[in-house]
């Protein structure tokens, strides 16, 4: 996955500074917008699909609500000290935050809404935030306890990072990972755009 996206970033400067007409250049931004539609539309056809959500969410109880709250509680915390530290304004920081590890959406949405500088950071964020998981999740699991396993993986834990937490926690928890996931990749798009605006 990271490999993919290093090579996406290269190919994609080499075909922007060499390759592409400026014709199509100047429609990047249209384009942008047309296939950020086109992901929320199949985010939402995925959930939807999942015909087991609201049983999950019943058996699982209170730890799939309390383990998502706590994530965008302290996602949220984590991007407001960012901000301060490097001098970004708290609307921006808690935007890029509000990625939750969903580097390709929450890059896009600040990409149209601010600039392309804020949408690569959040962007660059949010990968970083993926590749910790991924290095973190085994050993977060077991040092620190199995639910809070879920918490570096964010929006991811639904998807790419959730075959690392079924190797490194256990059943209960991993239905607490996928819900955690549709959670909070439901709530990306909203809170970007919400925090954005204040």
């Amino acid at each position: 996955m990271t490999l993919t996206i290093v090579i996406s970033i290269i190919a994609g400067i080499f075909c922007g500074k060499f390759m592409l007409p400026d014709i199509m250049v100047s429609h990047l931004d249209s384009m942008a917008t047309i296939s950020l539609d086109i992901l929320l539309l199949l985010v939402g056809i995925e959930v939807g699909s999942n015909k087991n959500i609201i049983n999950d969410i019943k058996s699982s109880g209170r730890a799939s609500l309390i383990v998502p709250l706590s994530i965008v509680a302290g996602s949220l915390m984590g991007g407001l000290s960012a901000g301060i530290i490097f001098g970004i304004p708290s609307n921006i920081s808690l935007s890029i935050a509000s990625g939750f590890g969903w580097y390709s959406l929450s890059g896009i949405m600040l990409t149209n809404l601010a600039d392309a500088q804020v949408g690569t950071i959040a962007f660059l964020t949010n990968v970083l935030r993926e590749v910790t998981a991924v290095v973190s999740i085994p050993f977060i699991a077991k040092y620190l306890g199995h639910y809070c396993a879920i918490a570096p993986a964010g929006a991811t834990s639904m998807d790419t990072t959730l075959p690392l937490i079924s190797r490194s926690t256990s059943p209960g928890v991993v239905i607490v990972s996928f819900v955690n996931g549709v959670i909070l990749s439901s709530l990306v798009p909203l809170l970007v755009s919400f925090f954005y605006s204040i």
